[in-house]
């Protein structure tokens, strides 16, 4: 039978076959043409920027996907590097624009502005890269033997780009925040010549000591959603599917995070069981603390290390690599430590506010045009000497910069907790102890409830959220000051030392430092009565006698619990009064403690979760405390 003959048009012929490409302009269409375009090429003589895509080869061939961008007519300009997990791709398309200041992120606008050519790459294994990823990747060496790091990738990126960016003046420096911070750091070990200097905000340093996955050995429930969005297909992944419902109730009806996690799939995740594996300070988190292979090395990079006050996520490192650091040959002149009024990775965004926080002026651009960029323009530029202090703080509370030469900068001061819900600075005559009953089917939430905390506006100011909220609930203690009569200057992280015994075999204590604003609180209403957290920590107590020596505890037996809150710089001014509140959990921020000692917390029974009588002890041979590192005014 003889084929039909065709009445398709040769160019809709062709879209069938699967192959189509750009029209010509005086090409007749008629309505059954196929719309679909090949690709949107921009029309980039519009840009006031440049930028390329190139894919770095590392010492072991693997390629990273690697973006560089600056503006029109940029020569001699110093590199800023940033190596992320989160997509360089999307961070150097910020908004579709024709503007530089618009395709990158908000802080870049200072540097890009003034000749620097910025450069966001992908790691190892994630998005654009080649590769395989590992969550934290450690440095080679005992728990690394392939001779791979984030440094020794930092290290070939750095030397490919003064190689290969005509435009740049062979300086680099590299910064970024959170897992961006952990890589800036790296690149601080055995660096490459080419690195001047480096700004690491937030950083992952200890996971298990008080940075993302563990805080004093009680686990963030947070990180479920976090791991399963970030190890799923080189980051497609998302949050795990359980719905929108108050997360209080969702975690507490699951029981352990064990049975959250095999409920909803997470238990399969590599990571996951790497967390849930290995619950205590063993060399698997004691070894991959950064701070620690920092500080057995010289300090030969500047370095800024910088934190948020209120940082919900890594409060942790930034201050303790500075501790690490502090006494290295040259760390006077080339070593900084910034704490400012912000959340985590707040510095990078506008910072006039937080919460109900007021400030005045964007601190965040302060920083930023004050202190980092002529920090950066001194290495990476050759401009004079910014003679910036050590240590540079915001001192909330009175909203000022403080420049330091030492931090912690107060001298420590015992705040006593005393009868009858009372604190004070002087010792209390004579002792005694206070009780609760901490109930883990009703344990205290770190928000008031329904908790949402996928949500930004939750998640990102907790830490400041007024406490009022929790204050008269029967399983949480209250200590309350007179009002002061003069200001009281912190800066330094403040330290617990509290006696307490539990009726259970495990236990865990919260412990809040709180300003509390006066009834009245004059030009600021709203803020009146208002129970500011000026710093909240947790502590695991199986872990009394050591990190790594997880034990039952006696029935009844008082133990000393002595832990750091974050580092502040916070003036309680006259009239308000100082609270310490103490409670058992905080949830769910933080898993449960069963209050029965089981091998693994992760794994705990429903039948191991009982009530437990709390005492916290005062006075006498048992002077609970918050030691504060008060300044002179």
């Amino acid at each position: 039978m003889p084929r039909a003959r065709s009445f398709v048009p040769a160019l809709l012929c062709v879209a069938l076959a699967g192959a189509i490409s750009a029209v010509a302009q005086d090409t007749p269409l008629t309505p059954m043409t196929p719309d679909m375009y090949p690709a949107y090429k921009k029309v980039e003589q519009a840009n006031d920027y440049v930028r390329r895509v190139e894919m770095v080869p590392m010492r072991d061939g693997t390629k990273l996907y690697t973006v560089i961008v600056f503006r029109k007519g940029t020569k001699n300009g110093p590199i800023l590097l940033s190596r992320t997990p989160y997509n360089a791709a999307k961070a150097t398309l910020r908004i579709p624009s024709t503007r530089i200041i618009d395709i990158l992120p908000l802080m870049d606008a200072e540097f890009v502005n003034d000749g620097y050519i910025r450069v966001y790459q992908d790691i190892r294994g994630r998005d654009g890269s080649e590769g395989a990823y590992v969550m934290n990747r450690p440095i080679r060496g005992p728990l690394n033997d392939t001779g791979i790091d984030e440094s020794t990738d930092a290290y070939d990126t750095i030397d490919w780009l003064v190689k290969h960016v005509p435009e740049s003046n062979g300086k680099v420096g590299i910064t970024g925040s959170s897992y961006l911070g952990f890589t800036s750091l790296m690149a601080t070990i055995d660096p490459h010549p080419a690195l001047k200097a480096a700004v690491p905000q937030s950083p992952m340093v200890d996971g298990w000591l008080g940075d993302d996955w563990l805080h004093n050995g009680a686990f963030r429930v947070t990180n479920l959603d976090y791991i399963t969005g970030q190890t799923t297909d080189a980051g497609s992944g998302g949050s795990v599917p359980s719905g929108g419902s108050d997360d209080y109730l969702k975690f507490l009806r699951a029981g352990s995070v064990g049975d959250y996690a095999r409920q909803w799939g997470v238990d399969k995740f590599p990571f996951y069981q790497k967390l849930a594996q290995n619950p205590a300070y063993t060399p698997f988190w004691s070894e991959q603390a950064v701070d620690r292979w920092l500080g057995a090395r010289p300090l030969t990079v500047p370095t800024m290390l910088v934190v948020g006050q209120w940082d919900q996520e890594d409060s942790y490192g930034a201050p303790a690599v500075y501790q690490a650091l502090k006494d290295k040959p040259n760390a006077k002149d080339r070593l900084h430590l910034v704490i400012g009024p912000w959340r985590h990775s707040g510095v990078n965004y506008q910072g006039d506010s937080l919460g109900a926080l007021k400030f005045p002026g964007d601190t965040a651009l302060e920083f930023r045009t004050r202190y980092m960029k002529p920090f950066l323009d001194h290495y990476l530029k050759g401009a004079p000497d910014p003679r910036i202090a050590p240590v540079v703080t915001y001192q909330t509370g009175v909203n000022k910069w403080d420049a330091s030469q030492q931090w912690p900068a107060g001298k420590p001061t015992p705040l006593y907790l005393k009868a009858n819900g009372s604190l004070g600075f002087a010792a209390p005559a004579s002792g005694g102890h206070d009780e609760y009953v901490s109930d883990p089917s009703k344990p205290v939430p770190f928000v008031p409830r329904p908790v949402h905390m996928g949500d930004r506006a939750v998640w990102t100011t907790w830490l400041v959220h007024d406490q009022r909220f929790v204050t008269d609930r029967p399983d949480t203690l209250v200590y309350l000051s007179e009002p002061v009569d003069k200001p009281v200057h912190i800066m330094g992280a403040p330290q617990v030392d509290l006696y307490a015994a539990t009726s259970g075999t495990d236990s865990d204590w919260v412990v809040k430092l709180i300003d509390v604003y006066p009834d009245d609180n004059g030009y600021t209403p709203e803020m009146s009565g208002f129970e500011l957290p000026v710093g909240i920590e947790i502590f695991r107590g199986r872990y009394a006698h050591g990190f790594d020596k997880p034990a039952a505890l006696v029935p009844g037996k008082v133990e000393r619990y002595r832990f750091g809150l974050p580092n502040v710089d916070h003036t309680i001014l006259p009239g308000h009064r100082i609270m310490v509140q103490v409670q058992s959990s905080l949830f769910p921020l933080y898993d449960r403690n069963p209050q029965t000692f089981v091998p693994n917390i992760f794994d705990a029974k429903p039948t191991d979760y009982v009530k437990a009588t709390q005492s916290v002890y005062y006075g006498g041979d048992t002077p609970s405390s918050v030691v504060l590192p008060v300044a002179a005014n």
